[in-house]
């Protein structure tokens, strides 16, 4: 299997004691990888290492076997959406098609003006007058419209209607049928994650907890609920995190079969992404 990215003893250390690493991670081509984590863990630092947005303090990373820092692969085979628009409020977006038919070679004129009219963008409107949503639409739109091979994306459908969101989803799924492109999606949404992910990369205080194909995960792991009376009596190397309710504790299992039949009197249930995350965080060991 080829990689799309590769990441060897990353390290980045901030003054107010925030370290990220060391990192480990390789990203397979022709697949969605989904980051969660919660905010400050690390996602964004480590988008932007990936990106050489940030100088790192060690390590190695390689885009497509190259060093991520050779400016021409950045630029002609990375579609990139971070959090936060990076146009000059003046421009319209006919303008935008203007400056980036001279930045990349590969600029696609047909297609950003057909995803401009799929999502109801005027050429004329300047960048100041967008809604938040429709800012994000337009960061979509470009980061497609040069046929890059890996898609990078920080929040990407973030202030999007749940209609939006889901066209999005749907183009990202046809970006990735051919099994050559590749997306490296952080979110908060997991919901999206859930609908268009293969593998769910988990970042907490700078390291990667968890790095699993996502419908094994889903399938395996769960939330065992039992009364505070039974949490006595639950093996404790059955128990990968747990949290004390006001009437219950709810254990996250890995599992969820097998505890489903040693533990009957107790309740097991599937998870989600977003169960997985309040839990891990949240839960004690």
């Amino acid at each position: 299997m080829k990689n799309a990215i590769e990441i060897r003893k990353l390290k980045k250390k901030y003054d107010d004691n925030f370290e990220l690493g060391e990192i480990n991670l390789d990203i397979p081509s022709g697949y969605v990888i989904g980051l969660i984590g919660e905010n400050g863990a690390g996602k964004t630092t480590l988008i932007k290492s990936i990106l050489s947005i940030i100088n790192i303090d060690s390590g190695d990373i390689k885009i497509f076997n190259k060093n991520n820092k050779d400016e021409y692969l950045v630029k002609e085979d990375i579609g990139v959406v971070l959090d936060g628009m990076f146009f000059p409020e003046i421009m319209t977006i006919n303008d935008i098609n203007i400056v980036m038919k001279s930045i990349y070679k590969n600029w696609d004129s047909e297609l950003f003006n057909k995803y401009l009219r799929k999502f109801k963008l005027s050429k004329s409107k300047k960048i100041k007058e967008l809604s938040k949503g429709m800012r994000k639409k337009l960061e979509i739109v470009t980061a497609l419209s040069h046929h890059p091979k890996l898609l990078i994306l920080d929040e990407p459908t973030s202030g999007l209607d749940p209609v939006v969101r889901n066209d999005i989803l749907e183009i990202f799924l046809d970006f990735i049928r051919d099994e050559e492109h590749t997306i490296l999606f952080s979110t908060h949404i997991t919901s999206d994650l859930e609908h268009i992910a293969d593998k769910i990369v988990f970042i907490d205080n700078g390291k990667v907890i968890l790095n699993e194909n996502k419908d094994e995960l889903l399938d395996n792991y769960g939330a065992l609920k039992c009364s505070i009376d039974s949490f006595s009596k639950i093996d404790k190397d059955d128990i990968i995190r747990y949290k004390k309710n006001k009437y219950n504790y709810e254990i996250l299992v890995g599992d969820r079969n097998k505890i489903s039949k040693k533990y009957k009197d107790c309740v097991v249930d599937k998870i989600t992404l977003e169960d997985l995350m309040i839990l891990v965080i949240k839960g004690e060991k």
